[in-house]
């Protein structure tokens, strides 16, 4: 079991932890993103409240990933972790998590208590997939919805509470699945010797990884084909599909860090595909 003490380290040292613990890319990636849409959706000043909202349940989702993870990222020496590097302790961030989740449903309330019961949701969604979806051959599923409902969240706190066209909420979930296709693939070895055995490890890394790209992909088509300046849009989808097809080359190479890295910059693609191709959030 993981010690709740630490050796002595600096201040600076334990902020870190915490901020590794999150697992800051995709955190700002996904928060950053969600507030980009909200702008663009015509949230004005209410998208600072997305911004703080989705902050802290991203927050509350990789601290509690990392707190539930503790045991097994110990097993495989996976210093990369910051309760395994000594950093933080398990408890601290379960504290920590749930600490999140609480300042996350005033934060979601301030977009009205639809959208805060659909945010609300989403994390839920997150937190089942690090509790136990993530050994299950569904372990897609909590990505697919909780990815799929954030452009709801944005849309319900819109002044018509309308919610936002289907295929937005299609497309951003297939980013959440495909996302979690690369992602898994870095870490096939520790899981399977952890006894992760989600979709992506039942796939194996290059199957993984190729249907993750694919996925991604597929948002950007969705999102193009929404948009109302297809020209500027299927250019940008262009962009995204060489990025893509490094995420495959990358995971060829045997380095799939790489392409994690090159399929947020996939996913960033594709809200740009969706602000630059002037495509509604509502109708």
């Amino acid at each position: 079991m993981q010690s709740d003490t630490l050796a002595p380290i600096s201040f600076t040292q334990r902020v870190v932890g915490f901020a590794r613990a999150t697992h800051f890319g995709p955190t700002l990636v996904v928060t950053c993103a969600t507030t980009a849409l909200a702008v663009a959706a015509g949230r004005g000043g209410g998208s600072a409240w997305v911004f703080a909202a989705v902050l802290a349940g991203q927050c509350a989702v990789g601290w509690s990933n990392d707190a539930i993870d503790a045991d097994r990222d110990q097993k495989v020496r996976r210093r990369s972790k910051p309760v395994v590097a000594g950093l933080v302790t398990q408890r601290e961030l379960s504290i920590a998590a749930l600490s999140a989740f609480v300042v996350a449903i005033p934060l979601s309330f301030a977009s009205g208590w639809r959208a805060a019961l659909v945010h609300l949701v989403a994390i839920v969604s997150a937190v089942c997939y690090n509790l136990w979806l993530k050994s299950t051959w569904v372990s897609w599923f909590p990505y697919a919805l909780s990815f799929g409902l954030l452009p709801a969240f944005v849309a319900l706190g819109l002044p018509s509470r309308q919610w936002p066209q289907p295929l937005v909420m299609v497309a951003t979930a297939l980013l959440g699945v495909g996302a979690h296709m690369v992602n898994a693939a870095a870490d096939l070895d520790d899981d399977a010797a952890t006894g992760v055995k989600g979709l992506p490890q039942r796939l194996g890394a290059r199957r993984a990884l190729e249907l993750g790209s694919l996925l991604l992909l597929a948002a950007a088509v969705l999102v193009g084909l929404h948009s109302t300046r297809h020209g500027i849009a299927f250019g940008l989808v262009g962009v995204v599909a060489l990025v893509d097809v490094g995420v495959v080359v990358a995971g060829a190479m045997k380095r799939p860090r790489l392409a994690w890295n090159l399929a947020m910059a996939g996913a960033a693609g594709c809200l740009a595909v969706f602000v630059a191709g002037g495509g509604g959030l509502v109708k």
